[in-house]
């Protein structure tokens, strides 16, 4: 019997989604949270074989939970309605047995879980499509400047944080929002944002 946890904040989809692999042979829902913190307590707590982790959640996000299960022998699998390269590329780095969207066919989702247990990885076909198409163009320390300005940060807060100067702090805007194609820091975040790669 494969013993699933499942981790989505709309109360409908997450009804539905258990009464939908209760149905399947060989599959029991143990458990079911409403945010990513939810999640991982429930992961510590019942030992399940897979959590299937919506991403967008309150409290705690399900990449953010994903990774925090990282050496849980629980298999991850993402369920989300967002097919962004981004994501796609942190929930892969997270260590995610599955990354699957919410309009793929039902029976995918059992038939994913039953190749999960049996060792393999399964990835939405679009989904890695995208994640060579669309590489994130910003280094690390780059991605670092912008989630410190999504932060709410100023460019000296931001020398502080870094230990860089103001002046190389103003040069790295410079080359985001030359990269990102945007004209200003607002922009800068909502495309980040967007693809996911905050």
């Amino acid at each position: 019997m494969i013993r699933i946890v499942i981790a989505e904040d709309q109360r409908m989809l997450l009804g539905a989604l258990g009464a939908l692999l209760d149905f399947e042979e060989g599959m029991e829902v143990v458990g079911k949270a409403n945010n990513g913190e939810e999640a991982v307590e429930l992961v510590h707590e019942l030992n399940p074989d897979v959590c299937i982790m919506d991403i967008e959640m309150p409290v705690k996000n399900g990449l953010d939970a994903a990774e925090e299960l990282l050496h849980h022998p629980c298999k991850v699998v993402i369920l989300t309605t967002f097919a962004r390269p981004g994501y796609f590329e942190r929930a892969r780095k997270s260590g995610v047995s599955g990354y699957l969207l919410k309009d793929s066919p039902s029976e995918e989702l059992s038939t994913a879980i039953s190749k999960i247990m049996n060792g393999q990885r399964i990835f939405s076909p679009e989904l890695v499509d995208l994640a060579f198409t669309q590489p994130n163009p910003l280094t690390e320390r780059e991605r670092q400047v912008v989630r410190l300005m999504a932060n709410g940060k100023n460019t000296k807060e931001i020398s502080k944080e870094l230990f860089i100067t103001t002046g190389t702090v103003r040069n790295y805007i410079s080359v985001i929002l030359d990269k990102l194609e945007v004209s200003n820091r607002i922009e800068a975040i909502s495309r980040m944002e967007k693809e996911g790669w905050l």
